[in-house]
């Protein structure tokens, strides 16, 4: 029997933006890929940067869009950053909050007391997307934070993907506080490893694949946990990121949608020369990967990141010039 990628785990941890939805609509055959885990026997957890909605508000619109979600599956950021920031101070502090009403309800639950300005000295500051927020909510956190709050950001994601294209994330408004203050937070969210092995082990998954469309995030992440990972090309980041980068953002797999979970994932081998990945050849010299194939045969990127991380524990200066010749 043919093994599929989905076979060699016994559950998925997905991100949501650019991976199940972009924007209000899901993105085509997501819903129904996510559906079918059940029926193999995998279990299924949501794990997201987003700290402007509670998991039971975030499960709601999973199953509105036709995907199976309950409160329990889904593990987002406010939590993350709530729990941060109360091991950072005592018990009682004033925390001014530059987010969600959920993001404020985190807080208020680890027994601080949240301020919306700077003049009632906040001991903290905790940030996290909302769209409501403004020129006047960032103001007030770097008066705080300028003033030595300490400062805790749910995530650092710079964009977000819209149903009209791609929209400036947290990491954004973080970096104009950072900007103005010469300061840094201290960041609960994805890539850091905590939301996966927490998602994990609350869902009762050993072996995990974490799937998500940032390399910088889902897959660094994913990484950072020891887990395996796919980056879904639906979302941020593309096969020219993914050939590009950085050594600890590589992903085990290059998928074009969650639907190729349930399909063979093709070997990549190694005949001492170049790399090959189903009809697919790459090879790579100090700057260029010379790919004979098609450009939008998937196979193609597999083999040419594959070609392209020739000295594993060393990221490249620059992202490699590519070059297509005629497939054999």
């Amino acid at each position: 029997m043919t093994e599929r990628l989905i076979d060699r785990y016994d559950g998925v941890l997905a991100d949501l933006d650019g991976v199940v939805y972009t924007g209000p609509r899901a993105i085509r055959g997501a819903t129904k890929a996510l559906a079918k885990l059940a029926g193999e026997g995998k279990s299924l957890a949501y794990v997201t940067n987003n700290a402007s909605r509670s998991s039971e508000q975030v499960a709601a619109h999973l199953r509105e869009l036709g995907a199976p979600a309950g409160a329990e599956q889904v593990f987002g950021s406010a939590l993350a950053g709530a729990e941060l920031l109360a091991g950072q101070v005592a018990a009682g502090s004033a925390v001014l909050v530059v987010g969600s009403e959920t993001l404020a309800d985190a807080v208020r639950a680890q027994g601080l007391v949240v301020v919306r300005t700077a003049d009632d000295r906040p001991d903290a500051v905790i940030q996290g997307f909302s769209p409501g927020l403004g020129w006047k909510d960032l103001a007030e956190a770097a008066y705080a934070v300028a003033a030595g709050a300490v400062w805790v950001a749910t995530n650092t994601d710079m964009s977000l993907p819209q149903e009209r294209g791609i929209a400036p994330g947290n990491g954004t408004l973080v970096a104009a506080v950072a900007a103005a203050t010469a300061k840094s937070p201290s960041v609960a969210g994805k890539p850091g490893a905590a939301l996966f092995e927490t998602a994990a082990r609350h869902s009762d998954i050993d072996r995990p694949i974490v799937v998500g469309d940032r390399l910088d995030t889902d897959i660094l992440g994913g990484n950072r946990a020891g887990m395996a990972t796919a980056l879904v090309l639906t979302g941020v980041d593309s096969v020219h990121t993914a050939l590009a980068a950085r050594v600890d953002e590589r992903p085990d797999y290059l998928i074009g949608s969650l639907e190729e979970l349930y399909e063979q994932y093709p070997a990549v081998t190694f005949d001492g020369i170049s790399y090959s990945c189903g009809g697919a050849v790459a090879s790579a010299t100090d700057s260029t990967v010379t790919i004979s194939g098609s450009e939008d045969d998937l196979d193609n990127w597999r083999a040419a990141c594959a070609a392209w991380a020739v000295h594993p524990e060393v990221t490249p200066a620059a992202a490699p010039e590519v070059s297509f010749t005629t497939a054999r």
